[in-house]
């Protein structure tokens, strides 16, 4: 078998698997599949460095450039495997049933970063702008996410820039972002 627990109640259920042990064979060609997967990557985020370089980004007039092409559908949160914002709505019944035999329905829905509402708090939104919604998406991913779960909240699997009706990459723009930052341009290197 080729995987690969990462926690123990994972090594518990990998073990309860039924299956065959993975032959040299297996292992040689699962790692010649990863192998060409990397060098079929041609941009590459510094992963433990991302904290550090991304500081001071925040301000770059890049973020404006790409909101110019987001369409704000959130369709990159949709399908990222790291993604996991919700709400809860509650429901009652309007009809004239007494309180304690009237319906109540609690739902969790799903909500994106990218949604207007998804900051919203008393006073209005909080990230009023595309460009501060898609800035929030990415530094929590690449920026923040780190000090909160010892690991980059990215996983480089592609979808969002699959999905992207606009084509943008997640990791084009970082890249941008650090290399704008490192030359002393807040403007950034991506178009």
């Amino acid at each position: 078998m080729l995987a690969e627990a990462g926690t123990t109640r994972g090594a518990e259920v990998l073990e309860s698997l039924p299956g065959l042990d993975a032959s040299e064979a297996d292992r040689s060609s699962a790692d010649r599949v990863v192998e060409a997967a990397v060098a079929a990557m041609d941009i590459r985020l510094p992963g433990e460095q991302l904290p550090v370089l991304l500081a001071g980004t925040d301000t770059s007039p890049h973020w404006d450039r790409i909101a110019e092409r987001c369409l704000s559908c959130g369709n990159c949160t949709m399908v990222c495997p790291t993604c996991f914002c919700s709400t809860y709505v509650d429901t009652t019944s309007l009809d004239t049933t007494p309180v304690d035999s009237a319906e109540l329905v609690r739902e969790q829905h799903w909500v994106s970063c990218f949604q207007l509402d998804h900051s919203y708090l008393t006073g209005g939104a909080v990230r009023a702008t595309i460009a501060d919604r898609y800035r929030q998406w990415l530094l929590h991913k690449l920026q923040t996410w780190p000090a909160q779960f010892s690991t980059v909240g990215c996983v480089g699997c592609g979808r969002c820039t699959t999905w992207c009706p606009a084509g943008i990459d997640l990791v084009a723009e970082a890249v941008a972002l650090i290399d704008g930052a490192a030359a002393g341009d807040p403007v950034g290197g991506a178009a």
